[in-house]
């Protein structure tokens, strides 16, 4: 149960490293307008702002 309480008091923080071509490939995406933002944050595992700041 202890274990448990410091996870969630401390979790691990993964950062992923994106490469420049992942993030045109997600930035053309978005730009294409095909589908929404929200459809590809989920599809690219991605946070709404991080794809925004891409796009731009």
């Amino acid at each position: 149960m202890a274990a448990i309480l410091v996870n969630i008091m401390n979790p691990k923080r993964n950062l992923r490293r994106c490469t420049a071509e992942f993030k045109a490939e997600v930035a053309l995406a978005a730009l294409t307008e095909r589908h929404p933002l929200a459809e590809l944050t989920t599809c690219y595992q991605l946070l709404v702002e991080q794809l925004s700041r891409w796009k731009t």
